[in-house]
């Protein structure tokens, strides 16, 4: 998969990335204009281009109170990302080029006030999408949120995606109507945040989900 050319997509209005695109950063600004006063974290895996987060950062008021990593293994995507970043004045974030499933790389901003789980969960197994919303008591401070996508298509795994995260100790904020042509969820969390372990993989990428493309 070009994960690189992938991303044209969004520029179509009409496309069903453009259109997630647009709900994903709806949540984000949402979560960003009800965060506490303060510094918030932000962490955003397999972040891609990251215009979801960085597009919302660049106009919102909160900005500069927002420290932020976005970590992508594609070196073309974190060169856009970065690019985007620095064009926007966005001194707080910093994009890495990782393997974005493994648990070290947000070490020292866990837990998180907004944790991004976005075009992860269609390209993995069904028990690595539980293994990741696991992952995620870890990743998620008490009263931050888990923005996260998954396909709609047949087996439709958002309902169970959304059982997974309120079996953890997420309340459900929003998901999106099975018939939007995308899926997006919000839960936040309200129970208290287990210790990160350190070298754990969350998931892998499988080709199978890759055929599907990375509308998830």
């Amino acid at each position: 998969m070009d994960w690189h050319g992938w991303h044209r997509d969004y520029d179509r209005p009409d496309s069903g990335l453009a259109l997630r695109l647009r709900a994903v950063q709806t949540q984000i600004r949402a979560a960003l204009d009800g965060g506490a006063p303060g510094p918030l974290r932000v962490i955003s895996l397999c972040a891609g281009q990251g215009r979801d987060l960085l597009e919302v950062l660049a106009g919102h008021p909160r900005r500069d109170d927002v420290r932020a990593r976005l970590v992508e293994l594609d070196a073309r995507n974190t060169a856009v990302a970065e690019a985007t970043a620095r064009a926007a004045g966005l001194e707080g974030v910093e994009v890495v080029t990782a393997d974005a499933s493994i648990t070290d790389h947000y070490r020292d901003l866990t837990p998180a006030d907004l944790v991004l789980v976005c075009g992860v969960f269609g390209n993995i197994t069904d028990e690595d999408v539980e293994r990741t919303v696991d992952a995620c008591v870890q990743l998620c401070a008490t009263g931050g949120t888990v923005v996260w996508t998954r396909h709609r298509g047949a087996p439709d795994l958002v309902p169970v995606i959304c059982e997974w995260f309120e079996k953890r100790g997420f309340d459900r904020q929003w998901v999106s109507e099975p018939d939007a042509g995308f899926g997006v969820g919000v839960h936040r969390f309200h129970g208290e945040p287990q210790p990160l372990a350190t070298g754990m993989r969350m998931f892998t990428f499988v080709e199978e989900a890759e055929k599907q493309g990375r509308n998830s």
